[in-house]
């Protein structure tokens, strides 16, 4: 995994909306430093990475930074009821949801998002 990726995933999760102005510019710039495409080890890192909400858009840059990794990442497993709006969307978003069980067990390049 690359320094930039290790970096902005050791940090945690993106900070809620009452975070300070520095804070977010922060996570931003480290973002901003991830150059795409990702790999699948780092869009599965990056996707642990998601906060209680938007971070007043951050999490749709880190979504789309994570949808440049090739094929469908995260996440691997359909969200669950405790499992956060950023997962499910991730989860819709790849087109996991038509998916069967065999598909997501199934592994190789057949199995498509």
């Amino acid at each position: 995994m690359r320094p930039d990726v290790q970096t902005f995933v050791a940090d945690g999760p993106l900070p809620d909306w009452d975070a300070d102005e520095e804070e977010i510019d922060r996570r931003v710039k480290q973002l901003e430093a991830i150059s795409a495409p990702v790999t699948p080890d780092e869009g599965h890192a990056l996707a642990a990475c998601f906060g209680p909400d938007d971070c007043y858009g951050v999490a749709w840059s880190l979504l789309h930074l994570i949808e440049t990794s090739p094929g469908p990442v995260p996440p691997v497993t359909p969200p669950g009821t405790d499992s956060g709006e950023w997962h499910h969307t991730l989860w819709n978003r790849w087109g996991n949801h038509s998916l069967t069980e065999e598909d997501l067990t199934r592994q190789g390049p057949e199995v498509s998002g």
